[in-house]
């Protein structure tokens, strides 16, 4: 094996300089290749929702659209492929295992209705308590006015505010009814 020495680096072997030559060769000419492509067939930017950009057009078709050509512009190609089909043997196996981890025994779903109904009963009471508290400061519409509001509006801004507050409490308490009754007894 002979090496030659080179004033630029360190020696090189025969096959190795010939190796590089050739990969340097290769390279020039990938390089080159989408360039010509490239100028063998040209690429239109056809106008309307949505802009087309095409390579596929003769140039009578592209001045019938009213395609202009783009010149040197650097184009980018994405191409994309199907989404693979998903496996049909683990979404069944996967929903079966989650529904049999969500079952609760009996007993401890009992003790959970039990809970619930206790909470929601005293909530109801709690509400139903203000309600008759709203209904006796309200005084059907005629409240005692307050020192504050010497002026009429806002006498009567309060009363509007507490007929809405009684209206909510109304609700609530039909939600929670609701509840109780989806519960049963």
């Amino acid at each position: 094996m002979s090496t030659s020495a080179s004033p630029s680096g360190p020696a090189l072997g025969a096959s190795a300089a010939g190796a590089v030559a050739a990969l340097a060769v290769s390279l020039a000419v990938a390089a080159a290749m989408p360039a010509a492509a490239q100028d063998t067939k040209p690429v239109y930017r056809c106008p309307g929702p949505p802009v087309l950009y095409t390579d596929q057009l003769t140039p009578q078709q592209a001045a019938e659209r009213g395609c202009r050509r783009i010149e040197g512009a650097p184009l980018t190609i994405v191409q994309t492929q199907p989404r693979p089909a998903p496996v049909a043997d683990a979404k069944p196996a996967a929903t079966s295992a989650a529904r049999e981890g969500a079952r609760v025994a009996p007993d401890a779903q009992r003790a959970r209705d039990a809970e619930a109904r206790r909470i929601l009963t005293e909530e109801l009471q709690r509400e139903r308590s203000a309600l008759t508290e709203l209904r006796r400061e309200y005084n059907d519409g005629q409240p005692e006015r307050l020192g504050s509001e010497r002026n009429y509006q806002r006498y009567l801004d309060r009363v509007a505010e507490m007929k809405a507050a009684i209206a909510r409490k109304e609700a609530d308490i039909a939600a929670l009814q609701r509840e109780l009754d989806k519960l049963g007894s």
